[in-house]
């Protein structure tokens, strides 16, 4: 066998003789598949055609730009002949029907990041597997905890392309051999560092958050002389599947909360398609994830397309910020009946 095995034999071992673990390794081999032709567009650029154009929205009013629409075309062409009765994706305003009596669905962000196309960013696909429990996709049955889900994973397409995939028994990655036309594993078992001293967040929006995220930055901010007496550095890519590969690789925490702006009470990532795989993911490699509040994994959704405030990474830091979030009077906390007004201002 090879020093780094294939994706399919990967699958193929750990599926061996068990028909529920084959029907997910033929999911994840065709979404695979979806996401090698996505990898071969991203990398030919300009060459493909405008993939960063405008294409209009989508149904929760954000810019969809022509590979988006291209890389959900894709996922769904490639998940036909898997055993998927339904799939739900961030370009679809309702859930999209496939295989009746199948026992999988599939929720996908088929092109995470997609603002960073014509600017060579990294950018990726998310996706969620989840069981239908034998019954036909409908609200109630699609609307599952995180903690439900059976396999999640995401496609980077950067400098190389990877796979990062857990199946509930930690997190792997397989790189994709340009040469083969493989995803191999490179990465038996990610374990990501429980302390660090690197954040992003978007601090653009400062002004906008509220005590408790301000509180922790600015107390970031500090270094060695403040209370958590280190230096830290930022980072912000602007790209979820390049701030989680980068956490994975070196530890660090990502925050993105609500803050007072209209439409981001709720924060902008999806919970069913976007914070629960990247969730899995990450604690399946010792890290957390929460809204601060409350762990990702265990919010029930009320629909397919539901924001939520997302902040995951090394394992002490996510704790730490839990901790500004249970101080109810945190440093800097603004009153929020006025955001940022004063009482004497028109």
């Amino acid at each position: 066998m090879s020093e780094y095995p294939t994706l399919k034999h990967y699958l193929t071992e750990w599926a061996i003789d068990c028909e529920d673990k084959l029907a997910i390794a033929q999911t994840v081999t065709a979404i695979a598949e979806a996401c090698i032709e996505i990898s071969a567009l991203v990398a030919r650029g300009p060459l493909a055609g405008e993939l960063g154009a405008e294409q209009g929205s989508n149904s929760d009013g954000d810019t969809q730009k022509a590979l988006d629409l291209i890389a959900n075309d894709l996922i769904i062409e490639a998940i036909q002949a898997a055993p998927v009765a339904c799939l739900v994706s961030e370009e679809l305003a309702e859930p999209l029907p496939l295989k009746q009596g199948a026992p999988l669905y599939v929720a996908t962000d088929p092109l995470d990041g997609s603002s960073n196309i014509d600017t060579n960013v990294s950018v990726g696909t998310i996706f969620s597997i989840l069981p239908t429990g034998g019954k036909e996709p409908d609200d109630a049955s699609l609307l599952l905890a995180g903690s439900a889900q059976i396999a999640a994973g995401y496609v980077i397409y950067g400098p190389l392309t990877a796979m990062v995939l857990t199946l509930g028994e930690g997190t792997q990655v397989f790189t994709l051999d340009p040469h083969t036309g493989d995803f191999r594993l490179t990465t038996p078992a990610v374990s990501i560092y429980k302390d660090t001293n690197e954040f992003a967040i978007n601090t653009s929006n400062s002004r906008q958050w509220d005590g408790h995220i301000k509180a922790y930055v600015d107390d970031c901010l500090k270094g060695e002389e403040g209370p958590h007496g280190s230096n830290y550095n930022m980072r912000w890519i602007a790209s979820l599947v390049a701030e989680c590969h980068r956490i994975l690789a070196r530890g660090g925490i990502f925050l993105y909360p609500g803050d007072i702006r209209k439409g981001y009470a709720a924060g902008r990532l999806r919970l069913v398609y976007e914070c629960n795989p990247i969730a899995f993911l990450v604690e399946q490699a010792g890290g957390a994830a929460s809204t601060g509040t409350q762990r990702i994994m265990e919010i029930q959704p009320q629909s397919i397309h539901e924001r939520v405030p997302m902040i995951f990474g090394s394992l002490h830091e996510v704790e730490l910020v839990g901790q500004y979030y249970a101080d109810l009077n945190p440093y800097h906390e603004r009153p929020q009946l006025f955001g940022n007004r004063s009482l004497l201002r028109n």
